[in-house]
């Protein structure tokens, strides 16, 4: 058996390594060993802060400013895609409010209105009276009651249709309203339209009770009425005028289908007729070419008077 000594040594890089020490050779062949392992560890040592640099940039990947920079650019994008949808979706709501019909409620009064109170002057100076009951028929036929009537009916049918516009348009706008749809000019439009309305629909009722107490229930009932009536009138005869006017196309087109119908027929008849003659004329001129040709043949010259006459 052979014996050794281990002595501990303390590298400059804090490491520490043992080497043996022995008098034979196979102790010095392990020195050898050694000293080759301290060359392979110093080999280790020399590359050890390039492996250390690899596995720090394998451990650290891609910087994370990089994604930092890519969120933002991303959010970016995006942010600019909702502005413009937003911006585009608020310039549509712009453009709708501004292409309404801003005129849509700016309503007047029918003249009928001045007509009305320019009767009902001449009716109190004719001696009418405010809620004085008619005397006599004759006096309710043609008197200043008659007048009056007739003139308020004419008022109240006038205001119709515009007392049916607000009525129609009255959900749309409380709806556009209520869900903020709606321009603040075009709501104090409606507004007004709809006070003008109710006020002459409320003085209406008021001048037809001084006319005849109670009318004012029924009133705007049968001015209705007759506006369904004259407006029916009124497109009966529009139908009426343009079914003359189609019946009206309609017979030129025909008078014109006729015409050129016997235009053709003359025509042809022209032709016929040319025809026709150019036929005799050919006849004509084959019975002359045959009757000179005969002639030619039966008796034209006598024999032998070119011939030389004997002496």
């Amino acid at each position: 058996m052979s014996s050794s000594t281990e002595e501990a040594n303390i590298n400059p890089d804090g490491t520490t390594t043992f080497s043996h020490e022995a008098g034979d050779t196979g102790f010095k062949d392990a020195g050898t060993s050694d000293s080759g392992a301290e060359e392979g560890a110093d080999t280790g040592t020399e590359t050890g802060p390039e492996d250390e640099h690899t596995t720090e940039a394998i451990v650290k990947g891609v910087d994370p400013a990089l994604y930092l920079a890519l969120t933002f650019i991303i959010a970016g994008f995006l942010y600019y895609i909702w502005y413009s949808r937003n911006k585009r979706r608020q310039q549509d709501q712009e453009s709708f409010f501004l292409e309404m019909d801003g005129d849509k409620f700016n309503i007047k009064l029918p003249s009928a209105v001045d007509e009305y109170y320019e009767v009902k002057e001449k009716c109190i100076k004719s001696g009418w009276e405010p809620g004085k009951k008619h005397g006599s028929a004759a006096e309710a036929a043609t008197g200043p009651h008659r007048v009056l009537a007739q003139a308020l009916m004419k008022r109240c049918i006038a205001d119709i249709p515009l007392v049916t516009h607000v009525q129609k348009e009255s959900p749309g706008m409380n709806k556009l309203y209520a869900q903020s749809m709606c321009s603040v000019k075009q709501w104090k439009s409606y507004q007004a339209a709809e006070g003008l309305i109710s006020g002459e629909v409320e003085e209406v009722r008021a001048e037809a009770d001084d006319i005849d107490p109670g009318w004012s229930q029924t009133i705007w009932r049968q001015a209705m009425q007759y506006h369904n009536m004259l407006k029916n009138k009124h497109e009966r005869e529009a139908k009426q005028r343009e079914d003359a006017v189609t019946q009206k196309k309609v017979q030129v087109q025909q008078e014109e289908k006729k015409k050129t119908k016997g235009d053709l027929e003359k025509e042809a008849r022209q032709k016929e007729v040319a025809a026709e003659k150019a036929a005799e004329e050919l006849i004509k001129m084959e019975e002359r070419e045959k009757a000179s040709k005969k002639a030619f043949s039966n008796g034209g010259m006598k024999k032998g008077f070119l011939s030389t006459k004997k002496k």
